[in-house]
């Protein structure tokens, strides 16, 4: 009976948030009272399928033919990607309530907005790759008309880049199916993969063709280069929207994706050491200093993190690149650590825009004195994704570092030099808006003195994810062994 539990934080929020609109509340109080209420209730079931029911092995819901099934199955890996979906969602749902006022179409926003936690939620709890593919698959058509919310031409452009790229990528994704099921073993994700090793010469190339294709695939939500274009435009959603898109559901899915099919599926076996490897931790290597390049040049403070979201990701992707224990601890350090630092980062820029209309960092001199908690939020966060110790950016950047060591292999040694490039990067583009804000140089300018700050429902969620941020940092230790745990194949508990 306690497998059937699983099934509730998935489809609790897609059947409660699919009947918003048949609802007629009288005000906004009750609308924010019903979707609060469903993010809080779908996170607590979500914590108590993890940490207290646990149940055992998967659960089938639906088996298609033979060994295509809809599974759910709660491991590790799923533990730590759903930790993480379940913490933020209920901070950003209550961000939303404030910000979406001058939106408009509330009704239609939280309908997606709840049924994207739904889906996210089955992707994290995927028992096998088919699972995998329909949820990601599902999460991208559910986020569209969050990426066209304003329906300008902006939008509109923005959502049809972004369904173009996602449904290319889940076409070369789709290749990784077709080669698992016909030489795999199984279905399910097991740690060590499910191929057997038992194959000729071309075959195991083919096998290894296949995962760098599907790798590919995944990795167009993961923003890897060249299939970043998406996420920078995307940035003309809602901040809501564009914080979970950066930081928690979408782009996070794809990084998971690869983690699923790297450790899970195909296995490190047939592919470390391979030109297999090589390739997707070239292309994350390219990706991140890229990216890093662009934010520095991008004035848009949105597109800015938008940039920097393209460079963290692919340091997740290229920890999972690394194969082995201490890359994957890496990967999902960094996988936490950036949800929880990139989204307050993008809150701060959405609490500027809603309250002063403001884009653009030059427009944004001297606004630290009106607006001191949103930049004292801003500046936690900016130390933290650099990797101010003991802020938990360090400690990701250190484990990453230290399982490229590990490897022993020449082309990771080069992702250490491509990390500490993109550190300085990332500390130039993040304290420059930093010192513009707070320190205004340019002769003549009169900052802003008369108090702007946003409401409660905008500023509590920032203080809540900065205090998330400092306890990151202080129990570092234990959650790398936690981590170091799990990419070992153990349990999080």
């Amino acid at each position: 009976m306690s497998q059937y539990f699983i099934l509730l934080p998935i489809f609790v929020p897609i059947i409660f948030g699919a009947i918003i609109p048949l609802f007629r509340f009288e005000n906004a109080k009750c609308r924010q009272t019903y979707v609060g209420g469903v993010a809080i209730v779908n996170t607590l079931l979500m914590f108590a399928v993890m940490f207290l029911v646990r149940p055992e092995g998967n659960f089938m819901l639906l088996n298609m033919a033979g060994k295509l099934s809809i599974t759910f199955h709660v491991d590790g890996m799923g533990c730590v990607f759903g930790s993480l979906v379940a913490a933020l969602w209920p901070i950003a749902t209550f961000y939303a309530f404030e910000y979406m006022k001058h939106e408009g179409k509330e009704n239609t926003f939280f309908t997606f907005f709840t049924m994207t936690y739904g889906i996210t939620v089955g992707i994290a709890f995927a028992g096998n790759l088919m699972t995998l593919y329909l949820f990601y698959e599902l999460l991208t058509f559910v986020t569209l008309p969050l990426v066209m919310h304003g329906m300008s031409k902006k939008s509109v452009f923005a959502g049809r880049q972004y369904v173009t790229y996602s449904v290319g990528g889940a076409a070369f994704a789709f290749i990784g199916i077709a080669f698992i099921l016909t030489f795999g073993e199984g279905f399910d994700f097991v740690y060590g993969g499910v191929l057997t090793g038992e194959y000729t010469e071309l075959q195991e190339q083919l096998l290894r063709v296949a995962y760098v294709l599907t790798a590919f695939g995944f990795g167009v939500k993961a923003a890897v280069f060249p299939f970043y274009k998406w996420l920078p435009t995307a940035s003309v959603a809602p901040t809501p929207v564009t914080a979970l898109l950066h930081a928690v559901a979408v782009v996070k899915a794809g990084a998971f994706a690869i983690i699923r099919i790297t450790y899970f599926s195909f296995g490190t076996e047939l592919l470390s050491g391979t030109f297999a490897q090589y390739i997707i931790m070239g292309a994350a290597l390219v990706t991140i200093l890229f990216g890093s390049a662009m934010a520095l040049k991008e004035q848009h403070l949105k597109r800015r993190l938008a940039y920097s979201t393209i460079s963290n990701l692919s340091y997740i992707v290229f920890g999972a690149s690394l194969m082995s224990p201490e890359g994957l601890t890496g990967a999902m350090t960094h996988m936490v650590v950036h949800g929880v630092v990139k989204i307050t980062l993008f809150f701060c820029a959405g609490a500027v825009l809603y309250k002063t209309g403001q884009e653009y960092i030059r427009d944004m001199r001297g606004m630290g004195k009106c607006m001191p908690v949103t930049f004292a939020c801003f500046t936690l966060a900016s130390a933290a994704l650099v990797g101010v110790p003991p802020l938990p950016g360090f400690l990701s950047k250190w484990n990453l570092a230290a399982g490229a060591l590990a490897g022993k292999n020449p082309f990771a040694y080069a992702g250490i030099v491509v990390l500490l490039i993109s550190a300085v990067l990332t500390a130039i583009y993040l304290f420059l808006v930093v010192f513009k804000v707070c320190f205004p140089s340019r002769v003549g300018v009169q900052p802003e003195t008369k108090r702007c700050e946003a409401n409660a429902y905008m500023t509590v969620p920032l203080v809540l994810l900065c205090v998330m941020i400092v306890l990151l940092g202080v129990f570092a230790q234990p959650l790398t062994e936690v981590f170091s745990a799990i990419a070992k194949g153990g349990s999080l508990l």
